[in-house]
């Protein structure tokens, strides 16, 4: 039996022994109270106001403190009041270290407790919206945060493996305590869990279900990063600034420095920041073919958001990770042009839609069209949305540019050469102006185009170089060249891509302490005559290896190639497509080589006929497909 077949013979028998459809009259008086589903949803027939709110501390099997004894998680609850006399509900599972600083979501929510400890406010809307439907709400303190124990690590082994104890607990494979220290069991619970997050806690979603814990039946990663080297790296080139894991340990923590000072330390000389190398402590970070998760190892379903303007967690870490999952993995995705952000403030009522039919079907085992929808949601601007089979593209085909010595971009090799200083510019002052030359950088550019063509994938760059230092910071910028309103979504301090309006929507059912309302937003919009489109950074001498560097020797050709960042964008009808050589990006952080205000210095030769980008295009007529 297939692994998706498995999972829906489950769900059909969780679905035989909780559910009843809506409208069917009651058995007796005496009759368990049941879920209740019409046109493919669970109804809200709970009471919020009256649900259970618990809480308890699960023994997870670290003792990231090395204080002697294993760290317990605390983890807050709430479930339908039904469940403590007969009926059984899965679990959604919000895991993160955001509670106390700098809070939960885009509105940096807080919890709020009363005085028996108990929340009376749960951050974000999914208790609000799913607990009147059936289901469990699990709200984590990741270890080392809120009033878990432990020392936070950035992304480590043990931020992963507390989150797998309660899933653990969840399936009656670990031990938890009530307040007094008393073990209790999770007995109310079909174990069937699903964890969503953004950001760091999309990372832990990620690596948990990279365990291949039973009981994890799906995950909803928003913007999380599958590997923390390319959040803070790429290519051995720092992409953000030097310190960037202990800082982000240390922002989310709340104690004595003293008290995980160790921990820090190891941090702080595992990231060895001086060489922006891959090393074993950043092998213990990646989900993708780490020790502790592997993304072969992922048995849950995904569903994924990516933005593809985003800086903070560039879109490798999601192109990777999804191409690497088992092929017998549900999946679907949005692919969006916003920064980093959670749908839920771009598209609030289409997202909200989603996630429940998608929690119903697979924590629930209710029989919807979810999966019989096109796997991905694209957006291919303001307000434009497609759906396609697959992402990429299916249709997409490769096409390779050549510069040439005019400066235009086309499909035949060329001849000569071109050079340039590395130096530290801004992207702006890089793409800008293309058709004026400048001592630091190279610029070439297609003629305008007849039809509309979209970017489907991740691009490929080539370059045949001789350098006059062992090294240098390589640079390429892919830019759309036309004026043109674009999302807004490449400038963190312009909101991501999004704008706050007037107007709120309250989503699920509400408390005086939570409402469950939240402000509106819309597409944070610009108008400019050229956008990068995508990036690609390299220290010239981790050509070979990330680990193992080796200098160039000045003067020697060397033929150097690597994958830029993944993207989905159309290129409009009369745009042109521009291929920018240049150096250090003063927009990704404090470099490892150079002058940190001016880069190598390093003059870099490029030889033209060994020159190339290879892109994934989609024609027009396909852009759906």
């Amino acid at each position: 039996m297939s692994n998706p077949q498995r999972r829906e013979l489950l769900a059909t028998v969780a679905l035989a022994t909780a559910l009843v459809a809506t409208g069917a009259p009651a058995a007796s008086a005496t009759a368990k109270p049941a879920i209740e589903v019409s046109g493919g949803l669970t109804q809200p027939v709970f009471s919020y106001t009256d649900a259970i709110r618990e809480h308890v501390r699960v023994e997870s099997p670290v003792d990231s403190d090395g204080d002697g004894k294993k760290d317990l998680l605390r983890v807050d609850i709430i479930r339908p009041k039904e469940s403590s006399s007969g009926l059984k509900v899965p679990v959604i599972m919000h895991q993160s270290p955001y509670f106390d600083e700098p809070g939960v979501g885009f509105g940096l929510d807080h919890k709020k407790y009363d005085a028996d400890g108990n929340l009376t406010k749960f951050p974000l809307f999914y208790d609000n919206y799913f607990v009147p439907r059936g289901y469990a709400f699990v709200s984590v303190d990741m270890i080392g945060t809120r009033l878990s124990d432990g020392c936070p690590t950035s992304g480590g082994p043990s931020d992963v493996l507390g989150g797998k104890a309660v899933i653990d607990w969840l399936n009656g494979r670990a031990t938890a305590y009530d307040a007094k220290g008393a073990a209790v069991k999770a007995s109310w619970t079909t174990g069937r869990t699903g964890m969503i997050g953004h950001s760091y806690e999309g990372a832990l979603a990620i690596g948990v279900a990279g365990t291949g814990v039973r009981g994890l039946e799906t995950i909803v990663p928003l913007a999380g990063p599958s590997s923390w080297y390319e959040m803070w790296r790429a290519n051995g080139t720092l992409t953000d600034f030097k310190g960037g894991q202990e800082w982000m340990a240390k922002r989310v923590d709340l104690d004595p420095d003293e008290k995980c000072a160790a921990v820090y330390q190891r941090m702080s000389e595992g990231s060895d920041d001086a060489t922006g190398n891959y090393n074993a402590y950043w092998r213990e970070l990646d989900y993708r073919t780490g020790p502790i998760s592997k993304v072969r190892n992922v048995r849950a379903s995904v569903l994924s958001v990516v933005g593809m303007q985003d800086r903070n967690v560039p879109a490798d870490l999601f192109s990777t990770w999804w191409a690497g999952l088992p092929r017998d993995v549900q999946r679907k995705v949005w692919v969006t042009q916003y920064g980093h952000l959670d749908p839920f403030w771009a598209r609030r009522d289409v997202w909200v839609d989603t996630l429940h039919q998608w929690f119903d079907h697979e924590l629930m085992g209710v029989s919807n069209d979810i999966m019989r929808r096109p796997r991905a949601d694209v957006q291919l601007g303001p307000d434009r949305w497609i759906t396609q089979a697959d992402w990429p593209a299916p249709a997409a085909r490769t096409v390779t540019l050549r510069p040439q010595q005019d400066g235009s971009l086309g499909r035949t090799p060329s001849t000569g050469t071109g050079s340039y200083l590395d130096t530290k510019q801004t992207e702006i002052a890089m793409a800008g102006d293309p058709g004026t030359t400048s001592p630091n950088r190279l610029a070439f550019l297609t003629p305008p185009l007849k039809n509309a063509m979209r970017l489907s994938g991740t691009p490929s760059v080539s370059l045949r170089l001789t350098l006059d230092q062992p090294t240098a910071n390589l640079g390429v910028l892919l830019v759309d060249y036309g004026q043109d309103t674009r999302i807004h979504g490449v400038d963190p301090n312009k909101g991501q891509g999004l704008k706050l309006i007037d107007g709120h929507d309250c989503v699920g059912e509400s408390t005086a302490d939570d409402d469950g309302c939240y402000q509106r937003a819309a597409d944070n919009t610009v108008t400019s005559g050229f956008q990068v489109v995508t990036r690609g950074i390299m220290d010239a001498q981790n050509h070979k290896s990330l680990s193992h560097p080796t200098p160039l020797t000045p003067g020697k050709s060397y033929q150097i190639t690597w994958k830029m960042l993944a993207q989905d964008y159309e290129f409009k009808a009369g745009h042109r497509l521009g291929l920018v050589l240049t150096g250090t990006n003063a927009d990704l952080g404090e470099p490892v080589l150079g002058d940190a205000e001016t880069g190598t210095g390093t003059k870099v030769t490029v030889d033209l006929a060994g020159t190339s980008i290879s892109l994934p295009l989609v024609a027009a007529t396909s852009t759906g497909k």
